[in-house]
């Protein structure tokens, strides 16, 4: 499969609101920007709601129908690896192979000196037309590279194999994850871990690397932007020259794992992707299940009754919960509301902590983090919750569509805030 210039990556973790998602795709459709959906969902986020791979396909293909979209779309198995990858195998046709946890881990001396060897051909400045100084490759350089992602991109190229084997070649997109490295990729390295996909044979059509700042869950991007928009731009100008001199797929491209809602950096992968012509994979996170917990909290009392439980639950099992998402959570404690204090709240109060809007005084992006991965306590209710969404899915619908119509889409695509 060929993934094309642009995709958008959508979580739906209760599996609702596929349609309203679908429309938003749509919309920005409609205005001239040819935007691919992609419906993804992790297999962490399986086991916590209770769901399968197979029920994220039938939601797309019941939204698709709906809708009578005529595109291309993907179910995307988020953050697979190989012990849970054959289980997206059927269902899936885009994979995001994530060997975090194989980075730093030193493959044995005999494969870091071929490596070293292999390589030594790039010794001395590389040239990167589009980026202004040249990189120095050294033999330090070379087996430093080796010892962090050797042994991560052999851990890539099974995964690849299994899924060429058993699925076909032609009958997926494959995307690969480093984006939990625990340091930023420099160009160079980004290029290197390129090389090495391409000597593994591994196709890959789309990168998601590691950016200086923290991408927190569910707010917006902690960090410089200046130097976000430079590392980018440099990636891409790396993604552009293997493309070139290393051969790799032509459509290849970034993929920006955006944890949600990471608006003040929009406006860099727009000029960047804008002035080179690049194209772009952005992938949310629980957006659209925090638009569920807001339009619950405005759909009257048993709505915002639920959403108060679902908060006061998620601060009494914060460590529980945390614990997961330790590193992409910038959570401060001291700010987040007592139970009794959300309990006495109504509904716009709560929809006002938990909307993401800056200049809103009452936002509270600690309380927001914390119902983003709370949505255990919602799986844990069973068809309560399911029964209180389907119930408000009106109000719920027309927030999902205008969050990533209006918030995610036009911003990215169309420099529109």
């Amino acid at each position: 499969m060929k993934l094309e210039k642009y995709s958008f990556g959508m979580g739906d973790r209760f599996g609702k609101e596929g349609t309203a998602q679908l429309r938003a795709i749509q919309e920005i459709n409609n205005l001239g920007i040819e935007v691919i959906p992609v419906w993804n969902k992790s297999n962490r986020e399986h086991t916590i709601i209770g769901s399968s791979p197979a029920m994220v396909r039938k939601e797309a293909m019941e939204a698709v129908a709906a809708c009578r979209y005529p595109g291309k779309y993907y179910t995307d198995a988020d953050h697979v690896n190989g012990d849970t990858v054959d289980q997206f195998i059927d269902s899936h046709d885009f994979f995001t192979m994530d060997v975090a946890h194989f980075i730093g881990i030193k493959p044995d001396i005999e494969s870091t000196a071929g490596f070293i060897s292999r390589y030594s051909r790039y010794l001395g400045p590389m040239h990167i037309p589009g980026i202004e100084r040249p990189f120095e490759v050294t033999p330090k350089f070379l087996e430093g590279l080796a010892n962090n992602y050797l042994t991560a991109i052999c851990e890539v190229q099974k995964i690849y194999n299994h899924l060429c084997t058993v699925k076909g070649k032609e009958n997926f997109v494959a995307e690969i994850s480093v984006d939990e490295a625990t340091s930023v990729q420099s160009p160079l390295e980004l290029f290197f871990i390129l090389a090495l996909l391409k000597e593994k044979g591994v196709e890959a059509q789309t990168i998601a690397p590691k950016f200086s700042g923290l991408f927190a869950k569910g707010i917006d991007y902690i960090g410089n932007t200046d130097q976000f928009a430079r590392e980018l731009e440099q990636d891409v100008a790396i993604i552009r020259h293997a493309v070139e001199a290393l051969g790799m797929p032509s459509n290849l491209k970034l993929s920006i794992h955006s944890g949600s809602d990471k608006f003040s950096i929009y406006p860099a992968i727009k000029a960047t992707i804008q002035k080179l012509d690049a194209g772009i994979h952005v992938k949310t996170a629980g957006t659209t299940w925090l638009e569920e917990v807001i339009g619950l909290a405005e759909s009257g009392t048993e709505g915002v009754n639920m959403a108060k439980e679902i908060y006061c639950q998620s601060i009494l099992r914060f460590d529980e919960l945390a614990a997961p998402y330790a590193s992409v959570l910038h959570i401060d404690r001291t700010m987040l509301p007592t139970e009794k204090e959300v309990r006495s709240w109504q509904g716009t109060r709560f929809s006002e902590a938990l909307t993401h809007n800056s200049h809103c005084a009452n936002y509270n992006p600690n309380l927001r983090q914390l119902i983003h991965v709370g949505y255990k306590v919602a799986a844990e209710m069973g068809d309560a919750f399911q029964s209180m969404l389907d119930t408000n899915a009106e109000i719920i619908g027309e927030r999902v569509k205008y969050n990533l119509l209006e918030r995610h889409l036009k911003p990215l695509f169309l420099g529109i805030k």
